[in-house]
């Protein structure tokens, strides 16, 4: 049989009725609000899906994405509702684990601004990105054993390397709750800005992302996150891709420029 070499449609965001988010597109970055305030933002089966068509989107045209909350809420958790009649099979599905891992493993940066609750799941997802900036009002953890069931989304492994294992235990095992400047602390977020700062905030981290060059940004990030054992060997191989780009010719040729007429 002959090789089908029709070409796939490029993902968009025309694809898809958004109900649960509320997108804006831009053509270094996306901003991706999680909007079901009357339950402030419980993550859903149709917020899930949503979220996954716009990792498509980004997957196919790498852009820094900034997640934020409505309400002055990010994401109180999973949907209750929903959660309390999944079974053991939708457990080994990775119904929310499977998202927040493609999450964390899109090509550019992603950006959580966090206002009010992230809980649970909402913390979760805060925690696979791979910037976290705050309100004074946030309060960030995992309640989850006080609900029979544990953080299996990300926050078993992923908060010990953020925070460290004393402090990761302590929320995962007693469920605590940190404030904004708890977590600012343990710099599990790194700025703390008021409500109606915070998205200029993460606008202008996006600025800083947008001002590098892109091939070596998400080179950068996806070294940054191989494991232990592929460097420097991976490390080497990204080197030699960019030692040959465009970019770095261009970029090397006017920081020299620059240097002469200073």
């Amino acid at each position: 049989m002959g090789r089908d070499t029709a070409q796939r449609p490029t993902p968009s965001f025309d694809d898809t009725n958004f109900t649960a988010l509320l997108v804006n597109e831009q053509h270094d970055r996306i901003h991706v609000q999680l909007y079901r305030p009357h339950v402030r933002n419980a993550i859903d089966q149709t917020m899930i899906d949503e979220l996954h068509a716009v990792c498509a989107v980004l997957e196919a045209d790498p852009r820094t994405l900034i997640l934020s909350g409505s309400g002055g809420i990010f994401a109180s958790g999973a949907d209750i509702r929903q959660l309390r009649e999944r079974r053991r099979d939708d457990a080994l599905a990775g119904i929310n684990s499977t998202l927040f891992s493609r999450i964390a493993k899109l090509p550019m940066p992603v950006i959580a601004a966090l206002d009010g609750y992230a809980l649970g799941g909402g913390a979760e997802l805060a925690y696979a990105a791979d910037f976290r900036i705050g309100t004074p009002s946030v309060k960030i953890g995992n309640p989850e054993t006080g609900l029979g069931i544990l953080a299996a989304a990300g926050a078993s492994w992923r908060l010990k390397e953020l925070v460290g294992e004393p402090v990761a235990k302590e929320i995962l095992l007693t469920g605590r709750i940190l404030s904004a400047g708890e977590a600012l602390a343990v710099n599990l977020i790194t700025e703390i800005h008021e409500p109606d700062a915070l998205m200029d905030a993460a606008n202008a981290l996006a600025d800083r992302i947008s001002k590098q060059d892109p091939l070596a940004t998400r080179i950068t990030k996806s070294v940054f996150t191989a494991p232990a054992e592929s460097h420097p060997m991976i490390d080497q191989l990204a080197q030699a891709v960019l030692f040959e780009s465009e970019a770095k010719f261009d970029r090397m040729q006017k920081f020299l420029d620059r240097k002469k007429k200073s």
